[in-house]
């Protein structure tokens, strides 16, 4: 495993880590999920990823009960929320970045995680009605009260971002560490594009996710769905599959898998491989609900040297959509 540094902070995360969404508590059983734990941190996965929302709490109460029975040491170890959504109540203050619910809020993800502090906390959303001075200097609180080390953004645009550094400066507080963006082969704007200066200017951090674009890139849909429960069959999730089974995707998904093979390797892998190889990615948060699916993602850094320059552009020739700068 590799670990790199979470932006311009001292922390080191590994550049693979797990994320809860969709699974722990709701896709898997609790068992499956004690296993996907041991089998990343066994592989020298340190971050492990998660979120109120996610199956309303319950995701967090499964992951607190493993880390609770397996004792390992905290410093081996970073751990994750994020706050917006709520945990399924949605009664006013129940939800956004107001100080009431930001602080109610990592005080209920402690309590489901049995720890004594969360190594990262994310504003999970950007919140309209909430004056960013009041984010802030909530989280600032947070971490000046030992509950959180750093705090970051999810799915922000860069200008909210700025916005909260400026806040930040302005009142000698501490600004947002990380973003956490959707970042793969079919979503790269964003990340590539937008956020391409806050990467210099403010040294950000970033923990993307769905680097396999909620399982397309694996290739297991390029013969129609497959018979298992996968995250586009689950209830509630017929939007993403919309999205995702697109024709012109797969087609290009078929020309991934060519690419692959050459490598002697997986659509899956190559994914991965490609997220990890941009030096702007801190990690990418790997979602399972089977054992052996992990264990193939969490050997992906294998591939990162295969990708030369000629694969890259062989890469892009297939993908077609290489995000082009506005012209200065």
């Amino acid at each position: 495993m590799e670990y790199k540094r979470l932006g311009k902070s001292g922390l080191q995360v590994s550049a693979l880590s797990l994320g809860s969404w969709l699974t722990f508590g709701k896709q898997i059983s609790d068992d499956i999920a004690e296993k996907l734990m041991i089998e990343a941190y066994d592989s020298g996965v340190n971050f492990f990823d998660n979120a109120e929302i996610y199956a309303t709490g319950k995701s967090e109460l499964v992951m607190g009960k493993i880390l609770k029975k397996l004792d390992w040491r905290r410093s081996s170890f970073v751990v994750s929320s994020k706050a917006f959504f709520g945990d399924g109540n949605k009664l006013p203050n129940e939800t956004g970045l107001n100080r009431k619910h930001l602080t109610e809020a990592c005080e209920a993800a402690l309590k489901r995680l049995q720890v004594e502090y969360l190594d990262l906390f994310f504003c999970h959303r950007p919140d309209k009605n909430t004056p960013i001075e009041e984010t802030v200097r909530t989280m600032n609180t947070l971490i000046q009260q030992g509950k959180i080390f750093y705090w970051g953004t999810s799915e922000w645009s860069a200008q909210e971002i700025m916005e909260a550094h400026m806040v930040a400066e302005k009142y000698h507080l501490i600004g947002p560490t990380m973003e956490q963006p959707q970042y793969n082969m079919f979503h790269r704007k964003k990340f590539e594009v937008e956020y391409a200066q806050l990467y210099k200017t403010v040294g950000l951090g970033t923990t993307i996710w769905s680097p396999l674009a909620s399982g397309l890139l694996t290739g297991k849909y390029l013969n129609g769905m497959p018979k298992e429960e996968t995250r586009l069959t689950m209830e509630g999730m017929e939007w993403l599959k919309e999205r995702s089974l697109d024709a012109g995707r797969l087609k290009k998904v078929r020309g991934l898998k060519k690419i692959a093979d050459d490598l002697g390797t997986s659509v899956a892998k190559l994914a991965v491989a490609w997220c990890a190889k941009n030096p702007n990615v801190s990690t990418v948060i790997l979602g399972a609900s089977k054992i052996h699916h992990l264990k193939e993602t969490l050997t992906s850094l294998e591939i990162v040297p295969s990708l030369t320059d000629d694969v890259l552009e062989a890469i892009e020739t297939v993908l077609d959509n290489k995000p082009v700068p506005p012209p200065f």
